[in-house]
């Protein structure tokens, strides 16, 4: 150390402290500026990506929250679909049900008139067959009792005596 104390020079260490004042002022307009612009460019750089990344993320809940929200949306428009096609179907078979009460109802009254027309059909043939009949064995009867001069004439009486004049 004694070494360095005896070789010390002012000149040169003022030359020195002149160069590297020289040096330090140089670096700083030519070498730190544009490494400081550089790393500030840097770091703005990545704080706008942060930024980015930030605002990817809050857009991406956002669209997270529509999707949830258009799922609901859509969930509920199929249940309201889904009870709008049971009612339907309620209703056309409660229709269905009505129509086959209605046409059943119709062919049963068809029917029961079909009977009763038959029915009176029917009476007026045995009717009209009946009074064949009487008349046969009233004109059998009549023949018989005709065919006699003496019941004739006996009815004759009889039927005057029946008969009052007013």
């Amino acid at each position: 150390m004694d070494q360095l104390l005896h070789d010390f020079s002012p000149g040169l260490f003022f030359m020195q402290g002149i160069i590297l004042f020289i040096l330090i002022v140089l670096m700083r307009k030519f070498a730190w500026k544009p490494i400081l612009d550089g790393l500030q460019s840097r770091e703005d750089g990545i704080q706008n990506a942060l930024d980015a990344a930030e605002n990817a993320k809050l857009e991406m809940q956002n669209l997270q929250a529509d999707n949830e929200k258009l799922l609901k949306e859509a969930r509920a428009e199929r249940e309201s679909m889904l009870k709008e096609a049971r009612d339907l179907k309620n209703k056309m078979i409660e229709d269905a049900k009505t129509e086959a009460q209605e046409t059943a109802n119709n062919m049963i009254a068809q029917a029961q008139a079909a009977i009763e027309s038959e029915k009176k059909s029917a009476m007026a043939e045995l009717k009209n067959h009946v009074s064949g009949l009487s008349i046969e064995i009233a004109e059998k009867v009549v023949r018989n009792e005709l065919s006699n001069k003496d019941k004739q004439l006996k009815l004759i009486e009889d039927m005057l005596g029946e008969a009052t004049l007013n």
